[in-house]
């Protein structure tokens, strides 16, 4: 990943407006598929996270993390978080395995984002699995991911371990599980991991 300079976590234009509603978009079917695009509304006009897509097959990593610990609880002690035991259809498990076909670790050369996408990215996303790759990559740019407000997508995971691994290296990184089989089809993605942002496709 090329320098990132004066790195901040400003998503929108700054300008003080609110942050446009991404219209649909019929080609590529961009934001279509398992995948949640979180979008960060200028600081100074309200710092809350709105979930610009949801069917409701993308779930955060942070509660999970909780009750696999609470999983791993022996029967005399008490679990960390007992109100997440049972998380239902929303048990992150249930998604898994977890894998985008046509996405293999690898590395990515940095090119531009289409325009288009420019003005519709409001926030940087990042791509990656729970191989050897994207968890190295993950614990070397946690720092500039969280200065630019990125949020991750979990593509590629095979057990309940993934989940855990990835989410405690992620430690207070936005990330959540999902494939991501349109958006890699729209802009050519071959490799993870992957940041997308205004800047561009890089690693």
């Amino acid at each position: 990943m090329q320098p990132w300079p004066s790195a901040t976590r400003r998503a929108c234009n700054g300008t003080g407006a609110a942050c446009s509603r991404i219209p649909e978009m019929s080609r590529g079917g961009w934001l279509n598929g398992l995948w949640i695009l979180i979008a960060l509304c200028p600081l100074g006009v309200r710092a809350e996270l709105v979930t610009l897509y949801d069917n409701g097959q993308t779930y955060p990593l942070a509660p999970f993390l909780s009750v696999l610990a609470s999983r791993d609880a022996t029967p005399d002690t008490t679990p960390l978080v007992p109100e997440l035991l049972d998380l239902g259809a929303a048990d992150p498990v249930r998604l898994l395995p977890l894998r985008s076909p046509g996405l293999t670790p690898g590395p990515v050369p940095h090119r531009p984002l289409p325009a288009l996408y420019q003005e519709m990215l409001l926030r940087p996303v990042f791509l990656l699995g729970a191989d050897t790759l994207s968890q190295t990559w993950l614990q070397q740019h946690r720092s500039l991911l969280l200065s630019l407000g990125a949020v991750g997508l979990l593509v590629q995971a095979e057990t309940p371990e993934d989940l855990h691994t990835m989410a405690t290296i992620a430690a207070g990184l936005p990330l959540l599980p999902a494939t991501a089989t349109d958006l890699v089809k729209t802009l050519a993605l071959t490799h993870i991991p992957v940041l997308i942002s205004r800047r561009g496709i890089e690693q």
